[in-house]
């Protein structure tokens, strides 16, 4: 690798965590980076429901949004718990409520989110996969907000790189140009792969006549997404790469793959049902 000293790099932006401190409490743009994305999530699942023929109340979606809240925060930080660290949280139990230092894995988010969902269908008698389909629509707002904030919290950077847009993160101890991968998944599981879902969903009767072919494409697009961009993610220093081979993210992507691959095949196995 060539002289971090001599590499043409974009200046890291160094955005205060903290974006407001009214009264001497913390508003970080973590926190908002969740509410962000669960508000407008929410605010797209009401415009798309009738757009895709989702049989679901409005009032039905608003309580869902507690549910979806629950799901996101409790399955991301036990999940962050349960696959990166847990020797670290089993030292000291307190830290896994210590929410505003960071540390949510979307795998484990998005386990809590379908537990929420399956018990919310259940409970309401709202057809499971066409809701599924629904909520997979507005996901992708909230991974684009969430590695948003992690590019501001200056964290889970990305290798070493020689690209003309690396930068040096502050809280880097190696202090080398690295690839700014936060941007790289806000671009891939965030915008791209929030306008697949919506153009295949409004351009086609799929969430309609192959209920859970659109959960299914989610699944497997951010697999793949995330499988690829693990390749310029930096791994977790107390794990490094399995087998030195992948990474953790890369491991828990490929089920995710193979899973929302299978779901599509099934869905489309299955007897089509009315369109629109």
């Amino acid at each position: 690798m060539a002289d971090p000293s001599i590499l043409v790099t974009l200046p890291y932006p160094n955005i205060d965590p903290v974006l407001a401190r009214p009264f001497g409490l913390p508003i970080r743009w973590y926190s908002l980076a969740y509410l962000a994305g669960l508000l407008l999530g929410w605010l797209w699942m009401r415009r798309m429901a009738p757009r895709i023929g989702t049989p679901v109340t409005r009032q039905a979606l608003d309580d869902f949004l507690f549910w979806a809240t629950l799901g996101v925060i409790l399955g991301g930080r036990f999940g962050y718990v349960i696959f990166y660290k847990p020797s670290t949280y089993l030292a000291d139990p307190m830290e896994i409520f210590r929410l505003w230092d960071g540390g949510m894995s979307f795998h484990g988010g998005l386990i809590g989110t379908t537990l929420a969902i399956l018990w919310f269908c259940r409970s309401r008698r709202i057809p499971l996969l066409r809701f599924a389909d629904l909520v997979s629509l507005a996901v992708p707002i909230g991974l684009f907000f969430g590695r948003i904030a992690n590019f501001i919290n200056g964290e889970l950077w990305g290798r070493p790189g020689e690209v003309p847009w690396a930068m040096v993160f502050p809280r880097d101890p190696a202090g080398v140009p690295r690839h700014p991968s936060q941007l790289y998944e806000a671009t891939l599981e965030g915008l791209v792969l929030f306008l697949l879902l919506n153009l295949v969903a409004t351009r086609s009767d799929l969430a309609q006549r192959r209920p859970g072919a659109i959960v299914g494409i989610f699944c497997a697009g951010y697999g793949v997404a995330r499988f690829a961009v693990e390749f310029f993610r930096e791994p977790d220093a107390y794990l490094g790469l399995i087998g030195g081979v992948l990474s953790m993210g890369q491991i828990l992507s490929l089920p995710l793959i193979l899973f929302g691959a299978g779901l599509v095949w099934w869905a489309f196995r299955q007897p089509a049902q009315a369109g629109r």
